[in-house]
């Protein structure tokens, strides 16, 4: 009963605008605005808050959750739309506590649960950044979520339960560059906030912290020790991948991470290194690879429908170790698509294929769900599962492809 209404002392009328009045561009220090520029891009900022064929940040991009679509925030300084009103401490307070400027909760979507970690100097240079960009008037759309997540005073009990304010704290004992890593991983990064588990609630599982989860309809692969790739991750390995989307024992950046590695392949080397240097402790002691058959297995391919698919429409690419010159491919056995414990990742890249927005750098393959059936793209799903990977067969690959699918009707 104490714990309920302590909960409910959360829920009350929301507090008012802050006095402060915003800044204008001409109260930044070029300096600031530079590294609050890189700080964004850490965040990945940019992805969420920029709507397919919108300006830039601002918002209106929707986020799909399981609970509905969050249409994401105007970040440009238009007065009307986006935060041009906003102070500093309207900023902060949104990063730090998840909550607006008029005083509402903000949704999850936000990843105010990293934000938190954020410090003050680092918050302040990111406002910087954004206050500084061109406004652009663009009101986003309202959030089409379910009841009860539509009642937006019961976040504070969400809160209450889920959410831990406060600053990140180096470690000691650890170097600068681990801390460095860990301070981006579990903040500003928020990298739990896509590969951590979620609970009916949709708060982060902190018990199982990046051992897996679910964004944007994609499944975000386990990392650390829990990583199930054929491959051990190094740091030299989440390095090459983190900055450029790709690394030869592990694959390409897909679905919502190659825009990640977009972002990254932007900001200072050193912050980059100090990630993969946190993520790589995080898995443990090295462990020694398995064998891994590049060329695929010895299998008897007659009777399998996938087989023939197979050599119609990927093998030109995708066959042993052979690759069409100037077509950056990787065997297929150490793909993590292929070695998921989901079908899901490895559905839609055969259903819709690789395609880097216009200046990013990426792998290129083309969607086959227009040129294959419902029934063939799971045939040779099934067929790279069986055919490339040790692990064993997926049970679910017709019914996760019928979710797909419902999910992209929505």
């Amino acid at each position: 009963m104490v714990t309920l209404l302590s909960a409910c002392a959360w829920i009350g009328a929301p507090r008012p605008p802050q006095a402060a009045e915003a800044a204008t561009p001409a109260a930044f220090d070029r300096s600031q605005v530079v590294r609050g520029a890189a700080l964004a891009a850490l965040g990945n900022c940019r992805t969420c808050h920029t709507a397919d064929g919108g300006s830039a940040y601002a918002g209106g991009k929707p986020l799909q959750t399981p609970f509905g679509t969050i249409y994401s925030t105007n970040l440009t300084p238009d007065p009307e739309t986006g935060i041009g009103r906003w102070s500093a401490e309207d900023f902060r307070r949104a990063m730090h506590e998840g909550v607006s400027r008029r005083g509402r909760h903000l949704y999850p979507a936000f990843p105010y649960d990293h934000f938190t970690r954020v410090t003050d100097e680092d918050v302040a240079a990111i406002y910087a950044f954004v206050m500084t960009r061109e406004p652009v008037r663009a009101r986003r759309p309202p959030n089409r979520l379910v009841f009860p997540a539509n009642v937006r005073p019961l976040l504070a009990v969400w809160k209450f339960l889920y959410f831990e304010p406060g600053r990140f704290v180096a470690q000691p004992g650890r170097s600068a560059e681990w801390n460095r890593g860990a301070y981006l991983v579990e903040g500003l990064a928020h990298c739990g906030a896509c590969h951590t588990p979620r609970n009916a609630a949709g708060a982060e599982n902190t018990n199982e912290p990046l051992s897996g989860g679910e964004a944007e309809g994609w499944h975000a692969p386990a990392l650390g020790a829990a990583s199930r790739a054929p491959v051990p991750w190094t740091a030299q390995a989440l390095y090459a991948y983190l900055r450029t989307g790709f690394d030869a024992d592990h694959g390409v950046a897909a679905g919502p991470m190659a825009p990640v590695a977009d972002s990254l392949a932007t900001v200072p080397e050193a912050d980059v290194r100090a990630i993969a240097v946190y993520l790589a402790d995080r898995a443990g002691a090295p462990r020694a690879p398995k064998a891994v058959a590049v060329a695929g297995r010895a299998a008897r391919d007659d009777d399998d429908p996938g087989a023939s698919v197979f050599t119609g429409a990927c093998a030109t690419c995708h066959h042993a170790n052979d690759a069409t010159p100037g077509v950056t491919t990787v065997p297929l056995a150490v793909t993590s698509s292929v070695n998921d414990p989901t079908p899901r990742n490895a559905l839609r890249i055969v259903s819709e294929g690789l395609h880097p927005d216009s200046g990013e750098a990426g792998a290129m393959m083309p969607a086959f769900a227009g040129e294959l059936t419902d029934a063939q793209i799971v045939a040779v799903v099934q067929y790279l599962r069986t055919h490339f990977s040790d692990r064993p067969p997926w049970n679910d690959v017709d019914e996760t492809l019928r979710r797909i699918r419902k999910e992209d009707e929505r």
